[in-house]
């Protein structure tokens, strides 16, 4: 069985679990903590010489690191990638935006706000406005799609989405009005109604 090294509070790692889970692909979960400083240790830098979670381990030894390739390779052939070629790469223009204008600045506000210690909080107080700005416009971008389209690439339900709610849901955490974006509102009902749909908080 492959195994999701992962930290539970993780956006990204989520991503992977709620895939899974939707696809029926069976994980065990190994959890590192948050600042315990684990993933920066040599044993896991074998594995992941950047250091980072989700990192996932199948089998045979072989490891695949980064939330979209593993979202792409777990999706391979199944109802959540869409097999016409322009709506994969729609997939992957909309995975591309979460994680270059999206998740750095809305995943990271969650982080440092309700996760960081304070006196840590402290030091980058001064770049507050700045994520809350950039990340309110990448949430305007995502509005302004939701407004015309039910889902993000090939009219449905597919990685896409996940990939951008795993951060979205959560994004009240780093201090986002989500009232300001209704098309996002009904866009995270529509997908906490989706089958073998998990929350963040499920202990698998």
């Amino acid at each position: 069985m492959p195994v999701l090294h992962q930290m539970h509070m993780s956006g990204n790692c989520y991503k992977i679990r709620l895939a899974a889970r939707q696809l029926g692909v069976a994980l065990t979960l190994k959890n590192y903590g948050l600042h315990d400083g684990t993933t920066r240790k040599p044993d896991f830098l074998a594995k992941n010489p950047n250091g980072r979670v989700p990192l996932l381990e199948f089998e045979n030894g072989r490891t695949l690191a980064e939330s979209g390739a593993i979202l792409w390779h777990l999706s391979e052939d199944t109802f959540l990638l869409p097999a016409d070629r322009w709506a994969r790469a729609e997939a992957l223009q909309w995975m591309f935006f979460e994680q270059y204008s999206h998740e750095p600045y809305v995943a990271v506000a969650r982080f440092w706000l309700a996760f960081a210690p304070k006196d840590e909080l402290e030091k980058k107080r001064h770049l507050i406005p700045e994520w809350h700005a950039k990340g309110n416009a990448a949430l305007g971008v995502m509005q302004s799609h939701l407004a015309r389209h039910d889902w993000f690439a090939g009219g449905r339900y597919t990685i896409a989405d996940i990939a951008l709610y795993g951060y979205t849901h959560c994004a009240a955490d780093g201090g986002f009005d989500l009232s300001a974006y209704p098309a996002v509102g009904a866009w995270l009902k529509r997908i906490a109604g989706e089958r073998n749909h998990v929350p963040l908080e499920f202990a698998w």
